[in-house]
């Protein structure tokens, strides 16, 4: 059995795992705070670092040799140019023209690939996790920014440029809130986590009758999306609210997506899944009332089923598609 491992990096934290490559296990599951303030370099050293642990861990729990490591996938916020393995831009992280394919294969001194975050976050799912099987998947990355990914017939659609599947840009308010890519109404500036705790924030100094404060002992500052989740699960009457209006931002989103693309299953992954039925039952309710009748009743809503590793998985099966041609 050969091995790949698998390199998450996110707006917050970095996520890597070894993966065997047909999916069935994973290994040495380590995670960092990214630190992007700290550069390029700096991120790239605890890249290195993290998987040479997840490989020795690997090696230790299976008792291979280190030839059974064949290779490490990147996933990676965009939007990239995949055949040169250039980062062209990261408005999260500040990276510009970064070849970060390449760095990171002379770092750990093995073969390298790289694709978007998100793509491989809904890989993931269509190769182990929610959406096994399905033909047409499209897929939403939520946490610091807002991701996309779509799955056709077992392989990542990127469109022209690399760029297709950049849903939390999509607009949804052509005059709403400014976005960090400088466009406003983005579906992002809305729905993702900083977004949501920002909306809490704003309620909160309007005058909001809620108890989000005493779940972060009166610092208003350590507000998240969880936070929130939290607050609704313990029926805080405002945070219900804010997930309430949550569910129909996403799901104006989700309802273009279903009448453009038509597909099985969306799939949507990240802490937004923490929301549970709050969520969801009032999101599916939006995109049943937005969407044409045909496709909603074709079409499966789902929370991802790999919390915190479908980037792995997605980047190894990625690095498959890339090298092997499939995963």
């Amino acid at each position: 059995m050969r091995y790949i491992v698998g390199v998450d990096i996110g707006g917050t934290n970095i996520v890597v795992g070894t993966v065997s490559e047909d999916g069935s296990q994973i290994h040495g599951i380590r995670t960092d705070p990214t630190h992007s303030e700290q550069g390029a370099q700096g991120v790239l050293a605890r890249i290195a670092a993290l998987v040479e642990d997840s490989i020795q861990a690997t090696l230790r729990a299976t008792g291979l040799t280190r030839e059974a490591i064949v290779g490490v996938g990147v996933g990676s916020p965009g939007p990239l140019d995949r055949a040169s393995g250039v980062v062209l831009l990261t408005p999260n992280l500040g990276w510009r023209d970064l070849p970060l394919r390449d760095l990171v294969s002379e770092a750990v001194h093995l073969p390298a690939t790289l694709d978007n975050d998100a793509n491989c976050a809904i890989y993931g799912e269509w190769w182990v996790g929610a959406a096994k099987g399905a033909q047409y998947v499209v897929g939403l990355t939520i946490g610091t920014g807002i991701g996309g990914g779509i799955v056709i017939d077992g392989r990542i659609y990127h469109g022209a440029s690399d760029i297709a599947g950049e849903i939390g840009h999509t607009t949804i308010d052509s005059t709403g809130r400014l976005c960090k890519c400088g466009n406003y109404g983005c579906l992002e500036a809305y729905a993702s986590g900083p977004a949501i705790a920002a909306r809490a924030l704003e309620g909160i100094s309007a005058g909001a009758e809620t108890r989000l404060p005493e779940f972060v002992a009166g610092d208003l500052s350590r507000i998240t999306a969880q936070t929130v989740y939290e607050a609704a699960r313990h029926e805080d009457e405002y945070a219900l609210e804010l997930v309430r209006e949550t569910a129909k931002f996403l799901g104006a989103g989700v309802a273009n997506l279903v009448n453009i693309f038509n597909p099985d299953v969306i799939v949507l992954v990240g802490g937004v899944t923490l929301a549970g039925d709050r969520l969801f039952v009032p999101l599916r309710a939006e995109v049943k009332r937005r969407a044409f009748k045909p496709a909603v009743e074709r079409c499966r809503i789902l929370p991802g089923a790999l919390p915190g590793t479908a980037g792995v998985f997605g980047a190894a099966a990625t690095f498959k598609l890339q090298s092997w041609g499939q995963a």
